[in-house]
């Protein structure tokens, strides 16, 4: 079963402008950079050729997880109450001491182009959070085991 990716129309443009970056120029160069070192004689301490052959796989291997992201993604956020925690969502909680957190409940492609921190839903804090609503205290375990109580503040559309 897939997983449907919520993306903003924003990061759907960058993934298709990376893609084909990949697809064309990146892959092109690197094809050149492989006939180039073969050109070169013997393949087995030829560690230009090596780099090269590395460097094409993950640049494939890129390709291939953009076009599945891009296959299972919808534009936009899931319809949801208001106050519910969900997917696309900036969330506010607090924790005991008083201390506030914000974060966006999303993908990791929305990360690197964001103005506030990203946290996959499939964390310990973001599956903590999702489909609660405001007011709710809930409790997570943080990766040494111990368990955390918070309560969520606040719930809005990522803008």
């Amino acid at each position: 079963m897939n997983e449907i990716h919520w993306l903003t129309q924003t990061a759907v443009d960058r993934l298709l402008a990376e893609l084909a970056e990949r697809e064309g120029e990146r892959r092109e160069e690197l094809v050149k950079r492989i006939e180039t070192a073969r050109e070169e004689g013997d393949l087995k301490e030829n560690a230009g050729y090596h780099a090269a052959k590395d460097e094409q796989g993950k640049n494939e291997a890129r390709i291939k997880q953009i076009r599945h992201l891009l296959e299972h993604s919808k534009i936009g956020s899931p319809e949801v109450a208001e106050g519910v925690v969900h997917i696309g969502q900036v969330v506010t909680v607090e924790f005991a001491d008083g201390d506030q957190e914000t974060f966006l409940l999303g993908s990791r492609e929305e990360a690197s182009h964001s103005t506030v921190d990203v946290l996959s839903p499939t964390s310990p804090l973001g599956a903590a959070v999702l489909n609660k609503e405001v007011g709710d205290q809930v409790k997570y375990s943080l990766p040494n085991g111990k368990e955390v109580m918070i309560g969520i503040v606040e719930v809005k559309p990522y803008s």
